[in-house]
């Protein structure tokens, strides 16, 4: 049974960590490295993690220093782990018990590197908000325009790792990765099934429209060197083609 490498970034989350953590350790795929790279220096939410996680040896606690963001994070996350496969979840979301192994089993059948899954959305009560469903492949000239590829949905190949760091934006830092393999001519591809939801919160950054609009400019323009003009006119997409797939609410980008 191959190993699978979960990258697990907190800060301040303690609303929802116990809800990521246990759908990560009552994953029916048993064999998994769990790193949570604790991104604080809060003595008493250091505690609090170390309270959800010490009952299970698969779990490691890696601690930054101090509050260096999700990206720095995951690569940190990425650059340590042993897995074969690696799996990322954000502290505010969760699985189903089957999401690993209904992936790695996808995965071999079809011989990929990467694939990504849909996904619930709920509100920070667990309330059901809608589904992003996942299209079968996803290329390069549909992803420049319409990015629907859920960060906690995703799983990798170890192979394809040294293409992934994520670079230090606030929000859209994944959207960057995904671009960045799809111009590798690495196949994106997506699971039909519901394995994963991803939570809304009032206060999370990856729920601020207008700094998503910031960051989604920097990807154009610093990232896939776009001009100007063509990156205000590939933001304007973006938010379009979120707003034409049913999104809960205008603008989640």
């Amino acid at each position: 049974m191959d190993l699978v490498s979960i990258i697990i970034p907190y800060y301040r989350k303690k609303s929802f960590f116990k809800d990521a953590i246990n759908s990560v350790k009552s994953q029916t795929y048993r064999n998994l490295e769990i790193i949570v790279v604790f991104d604080d220096n809060n003595p008493d939410e250091y505690e609090f993690i170390k309270k959800n996680c010490i009952n299970d040896k698969r779990i490691k606690i890696i601690k930054n220093n101090k509050n260096k963001g999700a990206p720095y994070s995951r690569n940190l996350g990425i650059k340590i782990s042993k897995g074969k496969y690696i799996a990322f979840i954000d502290c505010d979301d969760k699985w189903k018990k089957n999401k690993i192994s209904t992936q790695i089993n996808f995965m071999k059948k079809k011989k990929i590197k990467f694939c990504f899954t849909s996904y619930n959305l709920i509100s920070e009560n667990g309330k059901a908000l809608g589904v992003m469903r996942a299209e079968n492949n996803i290329y390069y000239n549909d992803l420049i325009y319409s990015c629907d590829i859920g960060l906690s949905t995703v799983m990798l190949h170890k192979s394809i790792k040294k293409f992934c760091t994520f670079p230090q934006l606030k929000t859209k830092e994944d959207y960057v990765v995904w671009l960045r393999l799809s111009k590798k001519k690495i196949k994106l591809c997506g699971l039909k099934k519901v394995l994963s939801s991803w939570r809304k919160t009032k206060n999370s950054l990856s729920s601020s429209n207008f700094q998503k609009l910031i960051d989604a400019f920097r990807v154009y323009y610093n990232y896939e060197k776009v001009g100007a003009i063509r990156s205000t006119y590939l933001v304007i997409m973006l938010s379009l083609n979120a707003i034409k797939k049913n999104y809960p609410k205008i603008f989640h980008l």
